[in-house]
């Protein structure tokens, strides 16, 4: 049974000792990041201010830093559940007669379960302000010393491409200008910023209609950041995780529907003929992101329930909440890579690589230039064209021990023929890149070489101690006294 909103998830991490309560009086500029940051690091739990400095809305942070909290949100023992659905799935094939036809009706049925339902009313109207509001009431997060301002770090931001009607749902920082003014930080590669720039190539002077959902059931909230394809509805790929469908209502100035259950929503516009300078912000880079012109969002609605709880984060030097977000999006979509490149084994994104800079892949080689394939493969695969360094190691590398990367990676490489240099799409965030959106990438191949790729020399074999000592030693281990 899927949670239904914030709320049930909130109780579900309090009676699995995964909740603390702060009653005392935090401030949000800085303080609270502060806090969460230390606590984050130690592997805390999930932090719920009751009275943050300056407003009556309480504050939730953390709800998803840890895998265990990562697992509950999904509501399973594992993250492999989530993509061994996904492959079973994908595996599907054309029915070759009735009977295969019979049996594939159950999936069908859970397909037809997945797609959002939309309702008349929810808990997110209980309360609906066009006059008299300010985002200012709530405690949203100045979260380093030279942040620009307070930002709303985790909203989910609705809007619909302006030629199909097709719905996006994205999480872009939005900078607070004043109690009715944010920012849009739509980056150049984003579906929000594709959404702006074809709605100003028909109407340069006009606007676009956005909806912010704050606070939703954990899997929606998780839903906004996920790498899926753009042909697929974000809110349907949530009901999917959930395995019950996303309730969803209009909104009151516009046609936009956000999930029913949020805690709050913002609607308004973005005019196309204005922007403003955002930033800087503290990212999770590790180093502030600098001031750029973004569009700027006006809020002319304000709809949120009576007791109202605000969902936020944090992002800075790793590993943060996001980090655990990232690592849940690397488990959940192997399957999808896999299936576009078999040979690909496992992947791993360590916390320090921040999402974009660095992805270690483990191949099964079966033929020269294999790895260098692979590269170039990732660097076409959505979000990963921003990977900035790709290393590719044989099948028999755990990817997941980086110990053991480093020593194999090292040992298989001649700099000189071994690394790869291209130049493509770079992080917005990428302070590094020679412009911004644009810079080069390095892929290593770590692989054994082949005589058939020009190595004419003799591959040495690992080192091994052999099945029968390891087992007479295995026999003799507790009487030589060695058990730790």
């Amino acid at each position: 049974m899927a949670y239904k909103d914030l709320r049930e998830f909130i109780a579900r991490l309090e009676k699995s000792g995964e909740l603390k309560r702060i009653k005392a009086p935090v401030n949000p500029v800085l303080e609270i990041a502060e806090i969460t940051d230390r606590i984050t690091r130690a592997g805390g739990p999930a932090l719920l201010f009751e009275n943050p400095v300056g407003s009556r809305t309480p504050l939730l942070i953390n709800m998803l830093g840890s895998e265990r909290r990562i697992t509950l949100a999904l509501e399973v023992d594992r993250l492999e559940e989530i993509s061994d659905r996904i492959r079973s799935f994908m595996d599907v094939r054309a029915p070759q007669g009735m009977l295969d036809k019979l049996k594939m009706l159950p999936k069908l049925a859970e397909l037809g379960s997945f797609f959002p339902k939309t309702v008349k009313s929810g808990p997110c109207k209980e309360v609906i302000r066009r006059e008299g509001f300010s985002l200012l009431d709530f405690p949203i997060l100045q979260c380093w010393p030279k942040d620009a301002g307070r930002f709303i770090t985790w909203p989910l931001v609705f809007t619909r491409n302006p030629e199909t009607g097709k719905r996006n749902v994205g999480v872009y920082r939005m900078q607070v200008f004043d109690e009715r003014t944010t920012g849009m930080h739509w980056q150049t590669q984003k579906h929000g910023a594709e959404h702006f720039r074809r709605a100003r190539a028909a109407d340069a002077n006009g606007r676009i209609e956005v909806a912010v959902a704050i606070g939703a059931d954990p899997v929606t909230c998780l839903s906004g950041i996920l790498p899926i394809p753009p042909d697929l509805d974000e809110i349907m790929f949530a009901g999917f995780l959930r395995r019950e469908p996303v309730e969803m209502v209009a909104c009151e100035t516009s046609a936009i529907e956000v999930p029913a259950q949020a805690e709050i929503v913002l609607e308004g516009y973005v005019d196309l003929s204005e922007m403003r300078t955002e930033g800087p912000f503290g990212d999770h880079t590790g180093f502030y992101s600098l001031e750029g012109e973004y569009p700027v969002f006006h809020v002319t609605c304000l709809t949120h329930r009576r007791d109202a709880i605000y969902l936020t984060t944090i992002v800075g030097p790793p590993p943060q909440e996001d980090f655990y977000m990232g690592h849940a999006v690397e488990r959940i979509f192997l399957p999808v890579m896999k299936m576009q490149y078999p040979e690909i084994v496992d992947v791993a994104l360590p916390a320090e690589g921040i999402f974009h800079n660095l992805m270690i892949v483990a191949i099964r080689k079966s033929y020269p230039g294999h790895a260098r394939k692979i590269m170039n493969a990732i660097w076409s695969l959505g979000q990963a064209m921003f990977t900035k360094v790709v290393v590719v190691v044989d099948h028999d590398v755990n990817v997941q021990d980086f110990r053991q990367v480093v020593w194999k990676a090292l040992c298989a490489i001649d700099p000189e023929r071994d690394v790869q240099f291209v130049l493509g799409p770079a992080d917005s965030l990428d302070h590094a890149a020679r412009r911004q959106d644009f810079g080069s990438k390095m892929g290593i191949d770590a692989t054994r070489k082949w005589a058939s790729e020009g190595f004419d020399r003799p591959w040495p074999e690992e080192i091994v101690m052999d099945r029968p000592t390891k087992d007479r030693v295995d026999a003799m281990w507790k009487k030589l006294g060695l058990v730790p």
